[in-house]
């Protein structure tokens, strides 16, 4: 502590460390930032009312006062153990005081800037109070002592120390709105940009003006361009005409009952499918709306993929038709073809197999379109001894159809089944050549296969044809302009297909 410095009295001490006080302080000044020029008029007027040379707009902290404004000194601050004002604000309750000559009033007298530099003598000061507490003052100094005050003027200074008080609240006020509108103001961008990362198109419309505004987004989605503001017209014009008087129509159901609006539709110019949403959000006095929000999500990839199961499902549908069908006739046929159970069930199992494998490789691809190598390895890779030294192919690059995949999978099935039963497969030396082309006649894209077995067993052409037989050159009937053709050469089974693509 400073030589000479004046401890402050216990009730001093108490009022200025009050909670109440210094929260009504922190709330009206939370931070302070030095001397502002906002108050240098207040000062002036003090000044100039007392003939004073020091005047001072001060706030009160626990241990320090600061000086929002100031004339007749440099500093910004003075420790409370030497503050006139400290015992001010304990003395006057709320009211003006004046202190004649300081070094004869036993309050003062020994404070530092009494009994030395500056020597002050004259002090007159009002309670600064923000919500009923005292949070500063305004004050005049003069290093004369005076012996009669102006009736007037102790009520001018504390009309001074109310002006200061409305200056802090509104200064407090603007302080608080910009720190608001701050806030709104990340808030909105950090909305934005979370709406812009999520794809979300948000608008507004202005009922009363009928515009129609949006973010960037929005008109993104819509294929709007220069992405302004629009008429309401021009909005619902955005709109794919076939979706047209659906979406109108539940957005004059919204805005006639308040409940919220949910439709989806698809962009005239840009074809994307979009889901909206929105309420009313303001209605004037009569209870008519006045503005409308919405958001526009961009559904179109959930859009076409439910498109493509409902697709994929009427396919399956067909095809399972086709393949009950199918079984129903092979079934027939190889029952009559055998009595033997056992030799019907090996039989029919192995043509079912085959017609789960076509039916397996075209469900991957979503009953699309399959590459032929990938059809012959599915169908005779389980007959042959070692695959890849026993089946020899030469082909083009060839895409079938589901009917294409499951009549030639057939076809395949049964002459594997029979060359590995009797012919080229049935040996390790035996091989299939497999040789596949494509053709244009008369534009039609044409798939020329012929499959030949060498290196297996002779082959007896005059053998009987049994239903594998007759399941190799049927298989495609379904596929008009289709063909197999058998021929049992001694040195090995060659098979000739074709087949429109």
């Amino acid at each position: 502590m400073k030589d000479n410095i004046q401890p402050l009295p216990f009730e001093v001490a108490a009022v200025l460390g009050a909670p109440d006080r210094l929260a009504a302080l922190d709330a009206a000044m939370p931070v302070f930032l030095g001397p502002d020029a906002d108050f240098d008029d207040i000062t002036a007027l003090a000044a100039a009312l007392f003939e004073a040379p020091i005047a001072l707009v001060t706030v009160l902290g626990r241990t320090d006062q600061w000086f929002l404004a100031r004339q007749g000194t440099p500093e910004i601050r003075a420790p409370s153990e030497d503050s006139f004002c400290a015992r001010l604000i304990t003395l006057s309750s709320g009211e003006p005081l004046a202190v004649r000559n300081a070094l004869e009033d036993p309050r003062f007298s020994s404070l530092p800037s009494v009994v030395g530099e500056p020597h002050l003598r004259f002090y007159a000061g009002a309670p600064v109070t923000i919500d009923g507490r005292a949070v500063g003052t305004v004050c005049i100094f003069d290093i004369k002592p005076r012996t009669e005050i102006a009736p007037d003027l102790l009520p001018r200074l504390k009309r001074l120390a109310a002006l200061a008080a409305s200056l802090i609240k509104l200064k407090d006020e603007a302080r608080r709105r910009t720190l608001a509108a701050e806030v709104l103001s990340r808030d909105e961008k950090r909305h934005a940009l979370a709406l812009d990362a999520a794809n979300v198109a948000s608008w507004l419309w202005d009922i009363q003006t009928g515009m129609v505004s949006g973010n960037e987004t929005f008109y993104r989605m819509l294929g709007i361009k220069p992405a302004k503001p629009m008429r309401a017209r021009k909005f619902f014009t955005s709109v794919h005409s076939a979706d047209r008087k659906m979406t109108i129509g539940r957005l004059r159901n919204a805005l006639a009952t308040g409940k919220e609006y949910d439709g989806l539709f698809r962009a005239a110019k840009s074809g994307r499918w979009l889901l909206g949403r929105g309420r009313v959000h303001e209605w004037d006095a009569d209870g008519r709306p006045t503005i409308f929000l919405g958001i526009n999500v961009d559904v179109t990839e959930g859009q076409l993929a439910s498109e493509r199961t409902r697709l994929l499902l009427r396919e399956l549908n067909h095809r399972v038709k086709n393949t009950l069908a199918m079984l129903q006739s092979l079934a027939r046929q190889t029952l009559r073809q055998t009595s033997d159970p056992v030799e019907f069930m090996d039989a029919f199992a192995g043509r079912l197999q085959s017609l789960s494998e076509a039916h397996g490789l075209l469900s991957d691809h979503e009953w699309g379109v399959i590459h032929l190598k990938m059809l012959l390895q599915k169908q005779i890779m389980p007959y042959a001894f070692d695959y890849e030294s026993q089946v020899e192919i030469h082909k083009d690059e060839v895409e079938l159809g589901p009917d294409q995949a499951v009549g030639l999978g057939l076809v395949l099935h049964e002459l594997a089944t029979n060359a590995r039963k009797y012919g080229a497969l049935s040996v390790r030396s035996g091989k299939v050549v497999i040789t596949a082309r494509v053709v244009n006649e008369d534009e039609q894209r044409v798939l020329n296969m012929t499959w030949h077995e060498v290196g297996g067993p002779p082959v007896d052409p005059n053998g009987r044809r049994g239903f594998g037989s007759v399941l190799i050159e049927r298989s495609l009937d379904k596929i008009l302009g289709s063909s197999v053709h058998v021929e049992y050469l001694p040195k090995g089974v060659t098979a000739v297909v074709r087949m429109p693509l």
